[in-house]
């Protein structure tokens, strides 16, 4: 399901001018039109499932309002009043890049973007342009959204895909409660013995200063599925399903079953190098095709599918 949408949902994200917020600062209003009578804590709890850490600092902020006016959580709510929260972020510190990005679906909440590969998801201490943020900021500018970026899923620079993004800090804590089920697809040199099965091994990070992961006993579970979708001379055309999510974990349990990704230059063999120098692939042939989750908002079960592929 591929949409692109306002969003004209009861629970609404209100863009503008960012009011109210200082220097380097951004608002943005997260209402809801009242279907019933109740405290205002109850809505709060409710139709804006805010937690009451989160409720009890914008209480005290003053950024609570029923019907544009500040109140207390006691406040008697009619049907028909507004709801309203002010949710106050840092605006980025990164410059925005007008430069085209591919939507998969968007709503006042969540926007979902197939990004490239060979781009970083955020910018670094040594990169602060050409990212993935550069391009969603340019974007929300565009388009007048004082909007956040907050990466529900990540991707590594060169792995390629599907990405969700929340929009405000607390759209990002309510899918991280339930993150989205993930598929991804691979071209491995060499594959499996069967057409599906399980991978559990245990990962754990090399010795510092490797930033690279390795299968050792001591590691944190890992397990990822998979099912061969179709295959050739040289390998598979794969799916993979992170059932963990630790890093680096596709591209190591497939080399650790012994059919790295075609184009690995971290954990492929010197096989599956040649291979992959041989027809020209520089990097990991690995794509986050597809995402399942339920819409923490609305309670719709989303699948969103990438245009990429391997």
């Amino acid at each position: 399901m591929n949409q692109h949408f306002s969003g004209d949902g009861p629970i609404e994200l209100q863009n503008g001018p960012p009011a109210g917020a200082g220097a380097g600062r951004m608002t943005m209003a997260l209402s809801c039109t009242a279907q019933r009578a109740g405290r205002l804590s109850s809505f709060l709890r409710g139709e804006l499932r805010l937690s009451d850490r989160l409720m009890n600092r914008l209480k005290w902020a003053g950024a609570v309002l029923v019907n544009g006016r500040p109140e207390h959580t006691d406040f008697p709510v009619q049907a028909g009043d507004t709801v309203t929260v002010l949710l106050d972020e840092p605006a980025p510190d990164y410059p925005a890049e007008h430069a085209p990005i591919a939507i998969r679906y968007e709503d006042a909440h969540f926007l979902a973007v197939d990004k490239p590969a060979g781009m970083l998801i955020h910018p670094s201490r040594n990169r602060v342009t050409g990212t993935l943020a550069n391009r969603v900021w340019g974007y929300y500018q565009e388009t007048g959204q004082h909007c956040a970026f907050h990466p529900v899923t990540r991707l590594d620079r060169d792995t390629f895909g599907i990405v969700l993004l929340a929009k405000h800090a607390h759209a990002h804590a309510l899918a991280q409660a339930a993150p989205p089920k993930k598929r991804y697809h691979a071209r491995t040199f060499g594959g499996p013995a069967e057409n599906s099965g399980r991978i559990d091994a245990p990962i754990a990070r090399r010795p510092y200063p490797s930033l690279l992961r390795e299968v050792r006993p001591d590691g944190k579970p890992s397990v990822t599925e998979f099912q061969v979708l179709e295959r050739d001379a040289a390998g598979c055309r794969i799916a993979l399903f992170p059932i963990t999510g630790r890093t680096h974990q596709l591209r190591l349990h497939c080399a650790y079953m012994g059919f790295p990704i075609v184009g690995d230059p971290q954990y492929g063999s010197e096989a599956s190098m040649r291979y992959s120098l041989n027809i020209g692939q520089p990097t990991q042939l690995l794509c986050a095709k597809a995402l399942d989750f339920c819409h923490p908002f609305t309670g719709e079960m989303l699948h969103l599918e990438s245009e990429m592929d391997v």
